[in-house]
């Protein structure tokens, strides 16, 4: 069973910065599609980004860009969320997902990811 464990989550002041990480131990993280998602309560999963294991630019929403970037480390199995300059809004649960096969890069939609951590919650006060 794949096995993804987000941490890094908590309470930051707006304003602030935050760093997710993604675990993703025993999987065949170098040759796949990973993604980050959050989940503001009583709102849908919001697409955040996507990293390709062939292209080294990630593709981030473009409301989200500027403020947020993700980077892999394949040799250690980590995915990484980078948040800066957060608002409330960016409050929620954050996931990180992960899928192989087929195209990647335009990946935005949770039906396209088959695997997801547990989610870490990110707190933004005013």
């Amino acid at each position: 069973e794949i096995q993804l464990v987000e941490s890094g989550g908590g309470s930051v002041q707006a304003g602030g910065a935050l760093r997710l990480s993604c675990a993703a131990p025993g999987y065949t993280f170098r040759t796949s599609c990973m993604a980050w998602f959050r989940q503001a309560p009583g709102k849908e999963r919001e697409w955040i980004a996507t990293t390709s294991s062939i292209i080294a630019t990630p593709n981030v929403a473009n409301s989200l860009q500027g403020r947020f970037t993700t980077s892999r480390d394949n040799d250690n199995n980590q995915l990484t969320l980078s948040m800066n300059n957060l608002t409330p809004e960016d409050s929620g649960i954050y996931y990180c997902a992960a899928d192989h096969g087929g195209a990647c890069y335009s990946r935005r939609k949770s039906a396209d990811f088959r695997y997801w951590g547990q989610g870490t919650q990110v707190t933004v006060s005013s």
